[in-house]
């Protein structure tokens, strides 16, 4: 097993940024699907704030490994009610494993949705238990020490992962150790759950921007030589670009090759992976796209684009019940094959 060791990095001139940030209006990124506007309801969303707290109040009263083994239990529970969802994860499967046998992606399905479960109570309790001096007793790298170099340089680089496993724990520890690290985020609609999810996110020393508004923002922390992390599996919409995932073309956003080839930086692929239902964690890069890889393509955005998807689909392969399968990775179509199918049932 690969040990690994932290060293604290000079601080960046962030001061620029951080008056950036407070002062950029909202706007979406340019290759984002937009969404429509929710009309707030102060009295609901405390309401939802409140019963947020208390439920974290109470969960604190138990230690972690009890309250993972009730979130795999709610896990169950969302997989047998809720159905569309379930269906979704099992077509999602079906397409993306033929081979496998109609046990294999009940069992893989409802095993996914635990691990969705388990990632509410990781999230909470990540600030509470890891720490400088014991991340060891919660964690182990493999495949990281050429990554963890690349971003203590400074020069900047991006950090992407997919909505696998526990996501969340990778940014964290990075600020924790002092690492100049942004996290893009999805914002809650609920603005009271979102500043306090958020609070409890930032308590290592990660910085979450909010897709919102991120677009320009990118290009300016890249050149401070700070570190961005994505979670790179999102479906992009119609303008994105269509890549292979597990056989079928998904639509994925063309901003993070953009700025990889505009700003000259090395793109990782990581992930962090559960080790079977306890609090820890198997951190891995295992791989690593250099800009020297993309200078002699023909088309670099697109070449990027596939490689980090396919270093995407080669780590959920090893163990594909930590993948979020409900997810809407294949929402959108290419043209041509939406105009296909059209002209077959024609």
């Amino acid at each position: 097993m690969e040990q690994t060791q932290f060293y604290r990095m000079p601080k960046m001139n962030v001061r620029r940024l951080t008056a950036a940030i407070s002062s950029l209006k909202s706007r979406s990124m340019a290759d984002s699907v937009p969404r429509k506007k929710k009309k707030q309801n102060f009295i609901k969303d405390y309401l939802h704030y409140f019963a947020l707290r208390i439920l974290v109040v109470f969960l604190y009263l138990f230690d972690v490994e009890t309250n993972l083994r009730t979130a795999c239990f709610l896990g169950r529970m969302l997989w047998k009610y809720y159905h569309r969802g379930r269906q979704r994860a099992l077509d999602n499967l079906r397409a993306s494993f033929p081979e496998k046998s109609e046990q294999w992606i009940w069992e893989t399905g409802r095993r996914s949705f635990e691990h969705i479960a388990m990632l509410a109570i990781d999230v909470l309790f990540t600030p509470r238990l890891v720490k400088k001096e014991n991340w060891r007793d919660y964690s182990r790298f493999k495949t990281a020490e050429r990554a963890k170099w690349l971003i203590k340089e400074g020069k900047g680089m991006i950090m992407i992962a997919a909505h696998y496993s526990n996501f969340e724990i990778m940014g964290y520890m990075l600020g924790l150790f002092g690492y100049n690290i942004y996290s893009i985020a999805r914002p809650f609609d609920n603005k009271l759950i979102n500043k306090y999810l958020y609070g409890v996110r930032q308590l290592g020393g990660q910085k979450i921007i909010d897709k919102k508004g991120a677009a320009e923002l990118m290009g300016n922390i890249a050149s401070e030589g700070a570190t961005l992390c994505f979670i790179a599996d999102q479906d992009a919409g119609r303008k994105g670009l269509f890549v292979d995932f597990f056989g079928r073309k998904a639509s994925t956003y063309k901003s993070i090759g953009l700025l990889a080839i505009t700003n000259n930086i090395p793109i990782g692929v990581g992930y962090s992976r559960r080790i079977d239902n306890r609090f820890f964690f198997e951190i891995c890069v295992p791989r690593i796209i250099f800009p020297e890889e993309w200078a002699d393509k023909d088309d670099p955005l697109m070449w990027v684009t596939e490689e980090y998807t396919k270093a995407i689909e080669n780590f959920v392969r090893e163990d594909p019940s930590q993948y979020w399968w409900l997810h809407r990775r294949w929402k959108h179509r290419p043209k041509e094959k939406i105009k296909a199918q059209s002209n077959k049932n024609q």
